[in-house]
């Protein structure tokens, strides 16, 4: 006969097995039970003309990732700035190399979309091996879920999450794409370039000609809209980049200060002893690479610099794309027949 408190004890420990089975087979509510997303489908219907009984369809099968939400949040204790830590995630030999055969294998595309949009080969090159190392990188997380997580889960850019969601199912839409069948970063950036779907949807182009914009999985469209996208935003064919400064100490902070935009006369940054080699006479903004514990590395950024930071609005992002783009220059330049043809095509003069 089993003891009465043995009994109990046994009764407790059998409710606590079902209850922790009962919480682990119960899957979570579906954004399709979210009064807020009912919402958003049934005024999508009537801005655009979806149907919101097909679009809670899919927000059927979309839960809140927590995955997603705990990328989103900014680090508790964020490291400080370091260009030395910074630089070696993306100037290094495999992506160089990474960045050779690349431009090898797409030569027609890059050489099309340099003449018609005025970028560089090796910028949009280096831009889709910082964003993915060309193509391989490109994201396991469900457009999708990711972004109704983001839009109805995280209050501090809901907003933002809500404009991208929304641009999401009309950029499927007019592409012919499944919403459901498309994978990208934790914040809803698709495909080879890393596009959020708002510039998908303005910037991107169907650059193979099957009348659809597919960044995923068509590379000519990646080439052409990272082009496009630079020379919607300023990109100026034929100039410098950035180039190297020297400063007698510590510059005015106020220089710094003035941001990434060119907004400095190089004159007068050479007259308050910020000083670079270079024959430009117009505007320029002074960029600080900073690492802890090292000398500050000073260059002046010009216009097309200041395009690359809309891409993304960091100048440690901006020089790795620059610096990756020359080295991978350099090295085909190094690995191919020194013909006449060649040097014009791939070497600095």
């Amino acid at each position: 006969m089993i003891d009465l408190n043995l009994k109990n004890a046994l009764a407790v420990l059998l409710l606590a097995c079902s209850t922790t089975l009962a919480h682990t087979a119960t899957p979570s509510t579906s954004f399709a039970d979210d009064p807020a997303v009912v919402d958003f489908a049934r005024d999508l219907e009537q801005r655009h003309g979806f149907n919101a009984d097909t679009l809670l369809s899919q927000f059927a099968e979309t839960r809140p990732n927590a995955k997603v939400l705990q990328l989103i949040k900014p680090p508790t204790s964020p490291l400080q700035r370091s260009w030395e830590r910074y630089r070696p995630r993306f100037l290094n030999d495999r992506r160089i190399d990474g960045g050779v055969r690349f431009w090898q294998e797409n030569e027609g595309a890059l050489v099309k979309a340099s003449a018609l949009y005025g970028v560089p080969p090796e910028i949009i090159v280096a831009i889709i091996g910082v964003e993915t190392e060309y193509g391989r990188n490109t994201g396991g997380f469900r457009v999708l879920e990711a972004l109704a997580t983001l839009a109805f889960k995280y209050p501090p850019r809901a907003e933002f999450f809500r404009t991208e969601l929304e641009q999401f199912l009309l950029m499927a839409r007019e592409n012919n794409l499944d919403p459901l069948a498309i994978k990208g970063s934790f914040a809803g950036a698709i495909g080879i370039p890393q596009f959020m779907p708002g510039s998908q949807r303005r910037y991107a182009v169907d650059f193979d000609g099957d009348q659809r914009i597919d960044l995923s999985n068509s590379v000519d469209d990646a080439i052409g809209s990272v082009a496009r996208f630079l020379e919607q935003h300023g990109w100026q064919a034929g100039q410098a980049i950035a180039v190297p400064a020297t400063t007698n100490g510590e510059p005015d902070p106020a220089l710094i200060q003035a941001g990434l935009w060119p907004s400095l006369k190089v004159a007068e940054l050479a007259d308050k002893g910020v000083r670079a080699v270079t024959d430009l006479q117009g505007m320029a903004a002074l960029i600080d690479l900073v690492s802890p514990g090292k000398e500050t590395e000073y260059w002046l950024g010009f216009e097309n610099f200041y395009a690359i930071t809309r891409y993304n609005r960091s100048s440690f992002y901006a020089m790795s794309v620059f610096q990756l783009g020359e080295e991978i220059r350099n090295r085909l330049c190094a690995q191919l027949p020194a013909t006449a043809e060649n040097r014009a095509r791939y070497c600095r003069a």
